[in-house]
């Protein structure tokens, strides 16, 4: 069940983890080492996007879905003068790596945008394709937690998630559940778009391309991990 670069899976297998603990950007940490990470290395076409092969970690709890973006770079586009208090609007302007996600398998236009920086600056939206005025609901707040940091060294950043999913469904979330799910980053001041689950399309905003998510009992998450 891993995904490799050049053909992605087209789900993410998501395995629990024993506690909420703190936003950790180390995929060494307690929260990712027992992960069944994700690549992707295409732009939102499918084509190749050379030194980018990016790494999505997660994990979940009964509260909450964690992730962990691994975010290789050639030159960062960072927004001057960022603030990590309140969400940062058209944060997409800059170096940003995203998950869309929804429960709802019966309006795929119906879906949440989480977006997170290299300076640990966020975003979240409600969207609905299918309502006036909804593509971006900025009244509506999620909860989520976000940290980053970067690794001038390596030309590498980190952006680590924390989304309830109070923010997603209102119905308990079990072991087993199956979300619509895609992930995404715009990377460097050329604003180069990349995709998990490629849109082909200019927006990231194509619900029907979308992948899933699925959690993993304890069980079945040490039987899916790939061998080393």
């Amino acid at each position: 069940m891993s995904a490799s670069s050049s053909n992605p899976a087209k789900t993410v297998y998501v395995v629990p983890a024993p506690q909420d603990l703190s936003l950790d950007c180390d995929p060494a940490g307690p929260l990712w080492h027992k992960s069944i990470p994700v690549l992707f290395d295409g732009d939102n076409y499918g084509r190749t996007v050379p030194g980018m092969s990016t790494t999505v970690h997660s994990c979940w709890t009964a509260s909450s879905l964690y992730l962990l973006f691994v975010c290789p770079y050639k030159e960062l586009n960072l927004k001057p003068e960022p603030q990590m208090k309140t969400a940062t609007p058209n944060l997409w302007q800059w170096d940003v790596a995203e998950i869309f996600i929804a429960l709802d398998f019966g309006r795929i236009g119906s879906y949440k945008e989480f977006e997170i920086s290299p300076q640990a600056e966020w975003i979240d939206l409600d969207i609905d394709l299918e309502a006036p005025g909804r593509r971006g609901h900025r009244e509506w707040s999620s909860g989520m937690q976000a940290s980053a940091r970067i690794d001038h060294a390596q030309s590498i950043w980190y952006g680590a998630m924390r989304i309830p999913f109070t923010a997603i469904t209102a119905a308990p979330v079990r072991a087993g559940a199956r979300f619509r799910a895609n992930l995404f980053r715009s990377q460097g001041p050329q604003h180069q778009l990349m995709a998990w689950q490629p849109s082909m399309s200019d927006t990231f905003h194509v619900p029907e391309r979308f992948g899933s998510l699925v959690l993993l009992p304890s069980h079945q998450a040490e039987r899916s991990r790939p061998a080393k």
